[in-house]
């Protein structure tokens, strides 16, 4: 593997000083002790459950060439860390936040890469979508590199920076956001040359505090814009002249009526869509109207940069659902599983999708809280529960504290089907069990929180 860096440079982009200094160079950066190895370089994170301190003796024992170490923990670890570390032959780097010094070496590597065209995707719903998407039609053009699965955070997108390297022509990183600032940290270490909004929604509503802050937060992705650069945003988006005034660079809309070439689509129900599009059919086969948009988005900004037909085509037609988003499993009861996120928007995107679809069996869904709402959580919930009653489900079953509202507003709607609501797994797990037939088309959706896929064993062989 090639060098990242050397551990002096790595030291003195991190703004910090050795303990301990080796002569070892950095390959890899990682963040879980578990994937540390020879010329790793482990930064220790504070984590939900354990803080990456408690784990430098065993990144050392697993053979990193360098761990870094917050200043002011220093003394109470120095004799036990630093045995460890002059044993091994690995350098020791304190640092003021490990975290920051995380962001500074990925702002840094990436700068180094001026060939590299950078493409950020970010928006409410779809994103990772987007971004698989896009990448897949760069890819049959230059070599690409892209976000793994959903690393977009402060702490991912810097991971993420980390797989770019000289070979590339292109990259493109996700870049999502739960709290006010975020987007600066990543659009300051990405300095994406196109980014792509898909939508601004209500995810993250709580901690961002409305529908505005969160369109004020994604158009941040736009502060590095010097001119030079591309902005892509839906054509129906509510919020497109806000996102659009004083961008410096190009906007340019993408949708059925914006994205040029495009000549209409045929709904295929869960085989997907096909879209009529230069002259091509293009089998699609993702399923839905949100996944045409994210397909339209993708395929604007694509062409945009140089992607040829064929390239665009082949991306398309070999995309494949990711885990736990728009997925669907045959054999038993049909499972939509689309339990990775969930937010109202996302939420009645699927309810407005399965409505007038067909189907032989019985419609079920089992519909999980929606988190990270805040002040909107009572009321956003209130209004899915109304919406649920009309979307032509047989039986309803909701799950979740937050959803107890939605259960209410079903009763009160004079929805005739089955509904049960519980906060109980084991209880949901029996009932479903008990109400799910083969012939039946189940359909999982709720936050991540919720982990509506535990239901997927129980209901298929």
């Amino acid at each position: 593997m090639s060098k990242l860096f050397a551990v002096a440079e790595a030291a003195a982009v991190a703004g910090g000083r050795f303990a301990l200094k080796a002569g070892r160079a950095v390959e890899r950066v990682v963040i879980d002790s578990r994937q540390a190895g020879p010329g790793t370089l482990f930064v220790p994170l504070p984590g939900s459950r354990t803080d990456g301190h408690e784990h430098l003796l065993d990144a050392l024992a697993r053979g990193s060439a360098a761990v870094l170490v917050e200043r002011r923990r220093w003394r109470r670890l120095a004799a036990v860390v630093g045995a460890e570390a002059r044993q091994r032959g690995a350098s020791v780097i304190l640092v003021a936040r490990p975290l920051a010094a995380l962001q500074d070496l990925a702002r840094f590597h990436l700068r180094r890469l001026k060939a590299v065209l950078r493409v950020g995707v970010t928006g409410s719903n779809g994103k990772t979508t987007t971004k698989e998407l896009v990448a897949g039609m760069l890819a049959r053009e230059a070599p690409t590199a892209a976000t793994a699965g959903n690393l977009n955070s402060e702490i991912g997108l810097p991971l993420a920076s980390f797989q770019v390297g000289p070979q590339h022509r292109y990259a493109v990183f996700e870049m999502g956001i739960n709290r006010r600032g975020e987007m600066d940290v990543l659009a300051g270490i990405a300095r994406p040359q196109a980014v792509l909004i898909t939508n601004i929604g209500t995810a993250h509503i709580g901690p961002l505090g409305s529908q505005e802050g969160i369109a004020r937060e994604k158009k941040r992705a736009f502060r590095g814009f010097n001119g030079r650069q591309k902005a892509f945003l839906f054509e129906g988006e509510p919020y497109y002249r806000y996102l659009a005034r004083g961008v410096r660079g190009q906007v340019i809309p993408f949708g059925p009526k914006s994205t040029p070439g495009f000549e209409g689509s045929e709904d295929l129900g869960l085989d997907g869509t096909l879209i009529h599009w230069e002259g091509l059919r293009i089998r699609f086969p993702l399923f839905g109207h949100h996944n045409l948009l994210n397909a339209l988005g993708a395929l604007t900004l694509a062409v945009e940069l140089g992607a040829s037909r064929e390239s665009v085509r082949g991306a398309l037609e070999a995309a494949a659902a990711l885990e736990g988003r728009s997925q669907i499993l045959r054999g038993g009861p049909t499972v939509i599983q689309d339990c990775y996120n969930a937010n109202p928007e996302s939420m009645r995107r699927l309810l407005e999708f399965v409505k007038p679809l067909a189907w032989p069996g019985r419609k079920i869904a089992v519909l999980g809280s929606m988190l990270e709402l805040g002040e909107a959580t009572h009321e956003e919930h209130r209004l899915i529960g109304a919406e649920a009653a009309r979307a032509g489900f047989d039986c309803l079953l909701l799950f979740g504290d937050e959803m107890a509202g939605a259960y209410e507003e079903l009763r009160r709607s004079g929805y005739s089907g089955y509904a049960e609501w519980t906060a109980d797994f084991a209880s949901l797990r029996q009932q479903l069990r008990n109400l799910a037939r083969p012939e039946d088309l189940v359909v999982l959706k709720g936050s991540r929180g919720m982990e509506l896929e535990r239901l997927v064993p129980e209901i298929r062989p």
